[in-house]
């Protein structure tokens, strides 16, 4: 049977997210402040997880009604699981999961020991499970939602090793790509699985968005630069659009894709 028609106001109001509430961990960081700021101009009540109220303080000094703070650190079940459940109490049903957070340590290739090897994996693709599985029950009892994992274009494709040669310092680790590409399965594996559910699961996956401590190196900014087709790096702010896209009702029929926000590094 066809669908009804859609009236305008759909149209008018397809991004618009008021009244949703959106789970954002790490949401104080580079990135996840931008995320915020686009979540939040759209109406959405954000609530950014995370271990230290002061640098979200920091990072938002002046806060709208709509953005909150819970202490949550990922790498805990049962953080993650209290967390969840204040929310809830506090904010109602959540809509969205946003999975921005990400811990590793170690970065030399072929020194890793087997504890940062394994630390890192978790702080990427194991953090992201036990916050899935732990939004899965508000989302079913609500009878709707959404998922994003932030992935990286490093899921993608292999570092370009010569852009490191004068800035070993900023050498990407294999257990970031190795951890990012799982993060891009995972995604696709719970669309399937979620999607008679109407759940939807995507992914982003970020280019180069450098730090400010990273662009203090102009040559590395450099290297970067000339390694993207639109011959900039990424600002915080690119990144908003792709989240509130699949946060709100335009993606509706949009599961298990994977939103490269790279400036076209990976097309080549």
């Amino acid at each position: 049977m066809a669908a009804a028609p859609l009236t305008a106001d759909f149209y008018r109001t397809m991004f618009d997210l008021s009244g949703q509430v959106v789970l954002l961990t790490g949401g104080y960081g580079h990135l996840g402040q931008a995320i915020a700021a686009g979540l939040l101009a759209h109406g959405a009540h954000v609530v950014a997880l995370g271990r230290d109220e002061e640098k979200f303080k920091s990072a938002f000094p002046e806060r709208p009604a709509t953005l909150h703070f819970l202490a949550c650190d990922v790498a805990s079940t049962d953080s993650v699981r209290a967390a969840f459940r204040r929310s809830q109490e506090l904010h109602g049903l959540p809509s969205v999961l946003i999975n921005n957070a990400y811990y590793g340590r170690g970065q030399q290739p072929d020194a890793l020991s087997d504890e940062d090897f394994a630390l890192s994996l978790d702080g990427s693709v194991g953090a992201a499970y036990r916050c899935l599985r732990e939004v899965l029950p508000y989302l079913r009892e609500r009878g709707a939602g959404k998922i994003i994992n932030v992935a990286s274009m490093y899921g993608i494709v292999a570092p370009d090793f010569a852009a490191y040669d004068e800035y070993p310092q900023f050498l990407n680790p294999p257990h970031y790509g190795a951890g990012k590409a799982a993060m891009i399965q995972l995604t696709k594996y719970f669309a399937s699985y979620l999607g008679p559910e109407n759940i939807q699961v995507n992914c982003v996956s970020p280019g180069a968005f450098p730090s400010d401590k990273v662009r203090e190196k102009d040559g590395f900014e450099g290297e970067l630069r000339r390694r993207i087709p639109l011959e900039r790096v990424g600002e915080p702010q690119d990144l908003a659009g792709a989240f509130v896209f699949l946060s709100s009702a335009a993606s509706n029929f949009v599961t298990g894709h994977n939103l490269v926000v790279d400036g076209g590094w990976t097309i080549r």
